[in-house]
């Protein structure tokens, strides 16, 4: 760790020194545009936040087939997968997707369990994406509950310059060291068709299938037939079936558009136990009790941009939205593959009427301008809770809020803006909530930028902590309708270095620090024992608190056909967890974290070489035994992606090939204590199926 420390230090302060080469600040700087958090489209120069991107061209050439494929390479988020129930989640900061809120097009995305957080990141089509955009630190004044570590915003594509523009792609890829063409591996289909039927209009439909047949490791599939647990897969096999739709507008300052979306998802469990059986028709007969969860999503959004008495400006988004999960427990006779006894049951669902809307540019003058905005959640939510005697029982509750919110920009010299906001949340369920923040940004000379914020955020607690109920032989663990919501403070600044040299060298250099305080933080503890069996008995209640802090620097050099990205992060946790018996050590644990991609094109053979790396360092955590807090330690792990992606007979056929993971990482090392003998042992942490090859061709005929 002190050899880690001692490197990050250098390239802190490697920084103050470089910053004073000579620059040519008259020349063009990046001019990215950005939209999450603004007032309207703006360079990401004048953007108060700091707004992270990842390019339509960086989805390219990892032939990333949903989001966890991307934000694998992303610095201080960690995706979290599960061979168990086929779903990828994302972490950052050591929050889980709870603190971490998804949008797309400035709409959060619903899921099963929630809204704009949980999302399982494997069920989002990267096919019509023009950019995404992510921003660290509490957003509760732009992005209300939820928004405590940050935000994601996916930019999808509204327009095209083509008059017809057709896109079919194909896509194999071996699953670690298991393909075949049908059976094995990854298959991937995609068709986007898109019209301009004339200046104004413009229509598009697409379909995306995405077949993953699991991963077998060291299991044997779904008709071995011996019971000494190798029956089923490691990796869950999983197909998908993305559907949109998009009609848009655009005349003078008005437009609009209204966006479609249908997912269909089918993930197959197999039981590692079989079983015997005997009937006077099959005779002797083998079986498992298998299940298929069945997920379907749909998406509607419609929004609408323009100006009202010749200058205000509004932007009013209205989404319907629901995601239901469906169980289908059924038995699987080995012998005969068949099944039967098929019971499909509703498992849990969300449905959301949602609308957000702002007016901006109230004031003639540049220097001064104010956005105000509302935000409405109607949220029908269900999950079939697991009362005692083995008795399900469906539940359903319906939460709504109304938020408020103002935010200014003030761009008190030509250097310094300042932007402060309020948000204020009317909640159902919950007492009225609060958020508030304040950005500063300053421009020095030379191209360097100061940014600055502070900001107060909340969580509301999830359906599940609420209602949720798991009650059979001594286990008890139920949720807590009197939960309150928890509330957060995160503090940022950042120094940024934009240089552009007469060679053509352009490099962006920037250091970060953040703290993030939570307090009330909901955890699951002992409350009691039962009266009569003595069995402890578990409830959600706010009892932890936790505090974060990071260091980050991010490094960018570009020069003519070739782009490099640099990063690294040294993150600090420290959590006080309670369960009313005993209480862990509140000291910070550190791990430390290194990203870095390169790019490099060959016009001459219009080949773009393409390579990220993502080093995660040992990670400690406390974990509960049955008479203390222990710290648990994980291992690090080292990724890399690696890609060729060429054009051919002028771009109309693109064709791409490459390996995720190429240093095969499967499982991880974490230690932990036995409860029972008290000393170390070790269990592996699921993190990958190890190395995998890909080749993708697209045709692209564009009139």
């Amino acid at each position: 760790m002190k050899i880690k420390i001692t490197l990050f230090t250098v390239l802190l302060f490697g920084q103050l020194s470089h910053s004073q080469e000579k620059d040519t600040t008259a020349v063009n700087k990046l001019s990215e545009v950005v939209v999450t958090g603004q007032f309207k489209p703006q360079s990401i120069k004048k953007s108060v936040f700091n707004v992270r991107l990842i390019t339509s061209k960086d989805i390219q050439n990892l032939a990333a087939t949903n989001l966890a494929d991307v934000l694998n390479q992303y610095l201080n988020i960690t995706v979290r997968p599960s061979g168990n129930d086929g779903r990828s989640t994302v972490s950052m900061f050591g929050l889980d997707a709870q603190y971490f809120k998804i949008l797309v097009d400035n709409v959060p995305l619903v899921n099963e369990a929630g809204l704009g957080n949980n999302i399982d990141l494997s069920q989002i089509n990267l096919n019509d994406v023009e950019q995404i955009e992510i921003i660290e630190g509490s957003m509760g004044v732009t992005h209300g509950a939820n928004a405590v570590s940050g935000v994601l915003n996916i930019i999808t594509k509204t327009s095209s310059k083509y008059k017809l523009s057709i896109a079919a792609t194909a896509q194999e890829e071996t699953v670690g060291d298991e393909y075949s063409l049908f059976d094995k591996g990854r298959h991937i289909q995609n068709l986007k068709v898109s019209y301009n039927i004339n200046k104004n209009w413009f229509v598009s439909i697409g379909a995306n299938r995405n077949d993953f047949q699991g991963f077998l490791s060291t299991k044997k599939g779904k008709d071995y037939s011996e019971n000494d647990g190798l029956r089923g897969y490691t990796w869950l096999p999983k197909e998908q079936l993305n559907t949109t739709a998009l009609i848009s507008y655009k005349k003078n300052d008005f437009s609009f558009f209204y966006k479609f979306e249908f997912l269909d998802e089918d993930v197959d469990f197999y039981n590692s136990t079989v079983q015997s059986g005997f009937s006077t028709t099959l005779g002797s007969y083998r079986y498992s009790l298998d299940k298929r969860y069945l997920t379907n999503r749909f998406f509607h959004h419609l929004n609408t941009t323009g100006k009202i008495f010749s200058q205000l400006n509004y932007n009013v988004s209205v989404s319907h939205q629901k995601q239901a999960r469906d169980v289908e427990n059924f038995r699987y006779y080995l012998a005969a593959k068949t099944e039967a006894d098929n019971v499909k049951v509703e498992d849990q669902s969300m449905e959301v009427l949602y609308s957000t809307g702002t007016l901006s540019n109230f004031f003639p003058n540049s220097k001064v301008d104010m956005q105000i905005g509302y935000e409405f959640v109607n949220n029908l939510g269900f999950s079939l809770v697991q009362e005692a005697n083995n008795v399900f029982v469906p539940v359903t509750k319906r939460l709504e809020n109304y938020d408020f919110f103002v935010a200014s920009e003030i761009k008190a010299t030509e250097r310094l803006s300042i932007r402060p906001g309020l948000r204020f949340s009317d909640q159902s369920k919950f007492k009225d909530q609060y958020a508030s923040s304040l950005g500063l940004r300053y421009l020095f000379e030379k191209g360097i930028e100061l940014r600055g914020s502070a900001g107060k955020s909340f969580r509301t607690p999830t359906f599940n902590e609420l209602y949720s109920k798991l009650i059979f032989d001594s286990h008890f663990f139920i949720g807590n309708e009197n939960l309150v919501p928890e509330t957060s403070s995160s503090y940022e600044i950042s120094l940024k270095k934009l240089t552009l040299y007469s060679s053509g060298l352009q490099m962006s250099n920037m250091l970060t620090g953040s703290f993030l305080d939570v307090n009330d933080r909901i955890d699951m503890a002992l409350v009691g024992f039962n009266d009569a069996t003595g069995s402890p008995e578990y409830q959600y209640i706010n009892i932890s608190k936790y505090r974060m802090w990071n260091a980050s620097t991010m490094h960018l050099f570009k020069k003519d056909n070739l782009t490099f990205n640099f990063g690294a992060s040294l993150v600090g946790i420290s959590q006080k967890i309670d369960n009313l018996t005993f209480t862990s050590d509140d000291k910070f644990l550190y791990s430390f974290n290194l990203n870095s991609s390169i790019s490099y094109t060959v016009p001459k053979w219009n080949t773009v070489f393409s390579a990220y790396y993502k080093y995660n360092g040992k990670s400690q955590q406390f974990i509960e035994t049955s008479n203390a807090f222990v710290i648990s330690e994980i291992d690090s792990s080292n990724w890399l992606d690696a890609s060729a992606r060429k054009t051919f007979f002028n771009n109309k056929l693109e064709a791409t090939i490459g390996a995720r993971n190429l240093f095969d990482i499967k499982n991880i090392n974490q230690t932990r204590t036995s409860e029972t003998a008290g000393h170390a042992t070790s269990s592996e942490v699921m993190l990958a199926y190890g190395r995998s090859y890909f080749v993708k061709l697209t045709y692209n005929l564009n009139l």
